[in-house]
């Protein structure tokens, strides 16, 4: 039995320690905002926050999540950051089929939370690896500006 702390409150999980951590949020949890897709950590769909640091779920072992703060699609709203990046995706209209958009937001909140004011190779290197096949880039970058403008107006 594991204690996972996820979104702000403890949760009991009943599996091994090397359960891949996507699979706890999703099938123990019922949290299915965090997405999967390649399995191999490759393209970011299942992107969390561990420590405040952005994770790909489907790799990670939820022992190593154990003990600390998880963040998912569904929590990262309750930050000035998170809030402010999905007001951003929204104004801006970012997403077109919307199935990596949970890791792509993850990934810049992740950013913005350690960097309130990216320049265009930080937010390069920060999104390298969460893939969008509708090709969303441009949007994702201004909606990540965006999101950083807002978020330090309001600080």
């Amino acid at each position: 039995m594991l204690v996972v702390k996820v979104n702000g409150k403890a949760h009991k999980v009943d599996v091994t320690p090397d359960t891949p951590l996507l699979w706890v949020l999703r099938d123990h949890l019922g949290l299915t905002g965090t997405k999967y897709s390649c399995g191999m950590a490759l393209c970011g769909a299942c992107t969390v926050h561990v420590g405040g640091e952005a994770v790909r779920s489907c790799i990670t072992p939820v022992s190593t999540a154990a003990g600390k703060m998880i963040t998912t699609i569904e929590g990262v709203g309750v930050t000035r950051t998170g809030k402010a990046v999905q007001k951003a995706w929204r104004d801006l209209d970012v997403v077109q089929c919307g199935y990596c958009q949970s890791g792509q937001i993850m990934s810049a909140a992740a950013l913005l939370a350690r960097n309130t004011t990216p320049s265009d190779a930080d937010i390069d290197s920060a999104m390298a690896g969460t893939l969008c096949r509708c090709a969303t880039y441009l949007r994702i970058r201004a909606a990540i500006k965006e999101a950083a403008k807002a978020a330090g107006a309001s600080a």
